[in-house]
């Protein structure tokens, strides 16, 4: 009765309306045994009692996640969604938004369905809620595992404020093609990075009790294989061996499963000819029974239905192969919905596998307090207090200047000073509502600081600030047009060309410095954003190039959701700011790195490089038979005729205003046996007359294996302060467990032998020294 009880208390004390007294019979006989320790068997009670309640179609509507359309307070009553809920068609909501809209459909699902069964409502909070934050390729380059657990605490808090408590985040894939537009949304190319990322995600999503208020459901995703689809072209076929999958690209999901988190989404590529949502490899064999995941899987948007164009069958088919295959709730395609009665009553599935699934969603709900009391996120006044705070604004700000990367700066003209006349040129200069970059979408864009805001505020009356455009994104006004599908403005200028530049060569003319903001809107990288040349548009180059033209020093800020090929750029210019796209905050950002108020401090999680003919290129990749010995070009060698094997910038580059040096390694022994550790030790000292922040980075590279090994693989980074003048010696532990890897019979285990250690500050610039252990 205390349950009961808080619900009345609390629903009286919003007059917001009440819980009626169905809702409350339901609840006492469900939760009679539960305390506020509630644990499995509480919750087994409590699931068991509701499904000896439920209909088949009662238990197939749990499966059913609809998109809210458009539902908007006062129309949920009458919608087509409302009269599914009502009759218990719907499991939960995703894309609604708002406490006071999402109390009214809950309402609706706990009042006016037989049932009473509470809905689960999703949304995708990928780098923020209103207050956005870095896209997470930027936000993997801080290389803080705390900072990006942090955003992900903040992005809960909020969210939760306004109702919704489950996010589709965090997007794990791993990706080597930087013509895949969704490498914007996930943390790069190594799937060590991107391990500790997927756990400091989910435990900044989930914290340490999902029944608090201010918690949400984590969604692991796309599950398996999204970032290596064929060509970089979005929702296309993968293919690759299974040796390859558990080395490289498995890893993150299966530390996202480890964190605890409470779904996975599937992929919309296919693997090993079976797209991910009809794949019971993947979806049973793997998740469940090699890595013991609990939660509930839900597909992405319309997964099951895009199975027939695959090639799998009709609607009924490829719904009953998604079933059968373990997906347990289908997104917007209602496949399930309807056709799965009839697959159980042709023998296609069984009751006991839809009971399974639905079990899997109302454990779910349950693991939310859902069922103890439905509107737990619907507290319109902490809505008013928790989002969009000056404090949260504060953090996005900071988060952001780190996520940045100085390329380039070999005449150290960054730092700026902040007086006499700077001229921001470039399409990206002045465009708030492009600021917080792609999947932003409970953002309010219009709230975005511009470049231009952030230095006028930082500058003051101290310097003068110019602006002029100087360049469409692109030349084409038809791709303009798909670039801003999501309505984020491009402000396209429809003067010829040749005037725009013009206007803005007079004003850097009049300029001591020129800040040339260049580079991708927020739409050009994301979801159905693949690129075929991922290099600064044209337009945008020939402005470059008139501006390298009037003889001012140029810096180069450079916008984009994934590595670019800037050759060009780095041979003339000195100075290159890579600043993705920074969130909410971005443009204060930019200023406080531009001006030196924060020593810039990002390090690349992707490789960029010379052209677009190298792609893929990563760091870790294999040997091959003819290695490249010396140089370029070496006959019947692996390379190119045309351009080196190196990147323009590798992984984990990144510069910095003050310069650190790299002592010589030491091992704490270099003959090891059986579960001995290593300690590696490496001083840095800054060398320069500015404190900052280095990330110190280890890899180990197996010389001898069963199977092939790649040339050097990440193993351990620390980011750390060090003074100016100051030297520190980074310490690393290294365990057989560092050592390990999944061989050719995907047994993970370590081989004994020799071994290199390297340390240094990125992936091609390190320190080695070689040990042998042995078991």
């Amino acid at each position: 009765m205390n349950t009961i009880a808080k619900i009345i208390k609390e629903e009286n004390h919003r007059q917001k309306g009440k819980v009626i007294l169905g809702f409350m019979l339901t609840i006492l006989l469900f939760s009679c045994t539960a305390t506020e320790g509630q644990d499995q068997s509480a919750m087994d009670v409590t699931i068991e009692a509701l499904m000896v309640k439920m209909t088949i179609e009662e238990k197939i509507g749990q499966l059913n996640l609809p998109g809210a359309g458009d539902i908007t307070t006062g129309q949920a009553a009458s919608s087509d969604i409302a009269q599914k809920i009502k009759d218990g068609e719907v499991g939960g909501l995703f894309n609604i938004k708002t406490a006071e809209k999402i109390r009214e459909v809950q309402r609706i699902a706990v009042e006016e369905s037989r049932l009473k069964i509470p809905l689960i409502f999703g949304m995708d909070v990928i780098h923020g809620y209103k207050t956005v934050f870095p896209i997470p390729l930027g936000l993997s380059c801080t290389w803080d595992m705390s900072l990006i657990e942090e955003v992900a605490r903040v992005s809960a808090q909020e969210a939760t404020a306004d109702g919704i408590c489950w996010t589709f985040s965090p997007m794990v894939d791993i990706s080597r093609d930087p013509r895949w537009g969704r490498m914007a949304e996930g943390s790069g190319e190594d799937p060590y990075l991107g391990s500790e990322v997927a756990k400091a995600m989910v435990k900044g999503y989930q914290g340490k009790n999902l029944m608090a208020d201010n918690t949400m459901m984590a969604c692991v995703k796309h599950f398996a294989l999204y970032g290596a689809a064929e060509a970089g072209r979005d929702y296309n076929t993968t293919d690759m061996s299974r040796i390859r999958m558990y080395n490289e690209y498995f890893p993150p999901y299966k530390a996202a499963i480890d964190a605890g988190v409470g779904s996975v989404m599937s992929s919309f590529n296919e693997v090993d000819g079976i797209p991910a949502s009809a794949n019971k490899w993947l979806m049973t064999d793997v998740l469940r029974d090699q890595w013991g995941f609990d939660g509930f899987i839900v597909t992405d948007y319309t997964a099951i239905n895009e199975m027939i164009a695959h090639g799998m069958g009709d609607l009924q088919t490829v719904s009953a192969l998604a079933l059968n295959a373990g997906i347990d709730m289908d997104m917007v395609g209602e496949g399930f919905l309807k056709t799965l009665k009839k697959s159980l009553n042709e023998g296609k599935v069984t009751e006991q596998q839809i009971n399974t699934a639905c079990r899997r969603i109302l454990e779910a709900k349950y693991k939310l307090g859902l069922f103890e009391d439905p509107y737990r996120y619907c507290d319109a006044e902490r809505a008013e207090k928790e989002i969009f705070t000056t404090e949260n604004r504060s953090r996005a700000r900071s988060i952001a200047a780190q996520s940045f990367v100085l390329l380039k700066n070999d005449t150290q003209l960054l730092p700026l000073k902040k007086q006499g006349t700077i001229a921001l040129i470039g399409p990206m200069a002045d465009n708030t509502e492009n600021m917080p970059g792609t999947w932003s979408v409970a953002g309010d864009f219009e709230k975005s600081i511009s470049v231009m805001k952030g230095v006028e505020e930082a500058v003051g009356n101290k310097a003068t600030v110019l602006y002029a455009k100087g360049a469409n994104f692109v030349a084409d006004p038809e791709l303009e047009k798909r670039i801003s599908v999501f309505g984020k403005p491009t402000y396209r200028d429809n003067r010829p060309a040749s005037v725009i530049i013009r206007e803005a060569v007079n004003t850097a003319k009049k300029a001591d410095v020129v800040v040339a903001v260049v580079g991708e809107s927020a739409e050009m990288s994301g979801e159905s954003a693949s690129r075929s040349d991922i290099s600064i548009p044209e337009t945008q180059i020939e402005l470059l190039k008139a501006l390298k033209n009037t003889g001012k020093p140029v810096v180069v800020v450079v916008f984009s959701g994934r590595p670019l090929v800037l050759k060009w750029e780095d041979e003339n210019f000195h100075s290159i700011l890579q600043v993705w796209f920074g969130g909410t905050e971005g443009g204060n950002a930019i200023a406080d790195v531009l001006f030196g108020d924060v020593n810039p401090s990002g390090k690349l999680t992707a490789t960029f490089p010379q052209n677009l003919g190298q792609v893929p290129l990563f760091y870790n990749h294999k040997n091959t038979g003819r290695p490249l010995q010396n140089g370029w070009f070496e006959k019947f060698r692996s390379n190119y005729l045309d351009v080196s094997n190196d990147p323009l910038y590798p992984f984990g580059y990144g510069l910095s205003y003050t310069t650190f040096k790299y002592g010589e390694i030491s091992l704490s022994s270099d003959h090891l046996k059986g579960n001995e550790s290593l300690t590696v030790t490496v001083p840095v000292t800054n060398t320069g007359n500015r404190d900052g922040k280095e990330v110190v980075q280890l890899y180990i590279r197996d010389m001898v294996g069963s199977v092939t090994r790649p040339v050097k693989e990440l193993k351990g980074f620390q980011k750390v302060m060090i003074k100016a003048g100051e030297t520190k010696n980074i310490r690393f532990t290294v365990t057989p467990d560092d050592l390990k890897f999944y061989n050719y019979d995907l047994v993970y285990d370590w081989e004994p032998g020799e071994f290199e250690i390297m340390a240094g500050s990125n992936s091609r610039d390190v320190k080695s020294k070689m040990i042998k252990w042995m078991k």
